[in-house]
């Protein structure tokens, strides 16, 4: 007769066992962002005298704000496991659809930004539609949208309008109550700051949040380390793919009009390539970019060293033909960085 063994006295719940905080920080994958952050803010306070002052801090901060608050949408978007290459153009649409239909409607301002709010959840909902129905890859539905796009941006321009950019709105009613929530200015211990950094800090906090915390953020880590095993133990799939494209639109569609509301015009042709540099933020944050891997306050550090990089070669005083090389650097060295803090995580697990 068989006997079964008794467990061991030693044997502990996993689950029970403390981890160290060393291991917690190891374990975190905007760490080496945030090493790579510290490097560069240190390497332009030597170079630079003026990088230290603090309109130069609120300067850094607005060029890494116009990034940030789409990078936060992209990152969830990585993590999920997919791409989104029409994310820059996406940003030029919302702000043409919004100025366009105002001023051909002779409508209140804020009838086009609830237009351009609809038209662009629609563009997100089309994105995550096509990528489920059809199971191509993101790459390429993506490249689709960012085509049709660049061609509808500045194909309807030229035929509403007659040029490649839209006609003022600034004389419109609405105009001034519509700029102060996406393009106003204000000053704190004498830093004058946009607003888009408040959209930023909130889109960050609320991403980290639904991440950390919900159901859904679980959903997404989910079907990015797997979509067959997430759906095996009843994620929704679909819908999560969905929900992160239109995620990515809503955040287009907040930069479109920060876009318009800036200028009150907008240039058709805008747009193109800031998908890249989105995508480079979220990678220099710590997202994986086969999925599953990933924070929001990573992208955030991502984009903060953008904005570094970009304005401290100006107070540098160098030539900024070298702005796109020091990006490429910072992308090699940050992934570089991300891979060994990985490693040494899963050493000490």
């Amino acid at each position: 007769m068989s006997t079964t063994a008794p467990p061991a006295k030693d044997a502990i719940d996993e689950r029970l066992l403390h981890t160290s905080p060393l291991r917690r920080l190891l374990g975190r994958p905007e760490l080496g962002s945030v090493v790579g952050a510290a490097a560069v803010f240190l390497f332009f306070s030597l170079v630079a005298d003026s990088f230290l002052r603090a309109a130069s801090l609120g300067t850094v901060l607005y060029a890494a704000s116009t990034i940030g608050i789409m990078a936060v949408p992209v990152a969830l978007l990585m993590i999920g496991g997919e791409f989104d290459l029409s994310a820059g153009v996406m940003v030029t649409s919302a702000a043409l659809v919004s100025s366009m239909f105002s001023f051909q409607m002779t409508a209140n301002v804020w009838v086009g930004v609830g237009v351009s709010l609809l038209t662009t959840l629609a563009f997100g909902f089309f994105n995550g539609f096509m990528l489920t129905r059809t199971k191509l890859p993101s790459f390429i539905i993506t490249l689709g949208t960012f085509l049709m796009l660049t061609g509808l941006n500045l194909g309807l321009t030229k035929l509403i309008s007659g040029t490649v950019s839209t006609k003022t709105i600034a004389d419109m009613e609405g105009f001034t109550s519509a700029r102060s929530l996406f393009a106003s200015e204000l000053v704190l211990g004498g830093v004058a700051l946009k607003v888009t950094i408040l959209w930023w800090f909130a889109l960050v906090a609320l991403a980290t949040w639904i991440l950390l915390r919900t159901r859904f953020g679980n959903w997404i880590f989910a079907v990015g380390g797997g979509s067959d095993a997430a759906r095996a133990v009843g994620v929704p799939v679909v819908k999560t793919k969905i929900g992160l494209y239109m995620g990515v639109a809503f955040c287009a569609w907040i930069s479109g009009q920060h876009l318009l509301f800036s200028f009150d015009v907008v240039q058709s042709g805008e747009g193109v390539g800031n998908e890249l540099i989105y995508i480079i933020a979220a990678v220099i944050g710590g997202c994986l970019i086969t999925g599953g891997y990933g924070s929001a306050i990573g992208s955030a550090v991502g984009a903060f060293i953008f904005g570094m990089t970009s304005k401290g070669i100006v107070y540098a005083e160098w030539n900024p033909d070298w702005f796109k090389f020091f990006l490429g650097a910072m992308l090699l060295l940050a992934t570089l960085l991300n891979a060994w803090v990985r490693k040494r995580a899963e050493a000490t697990a």
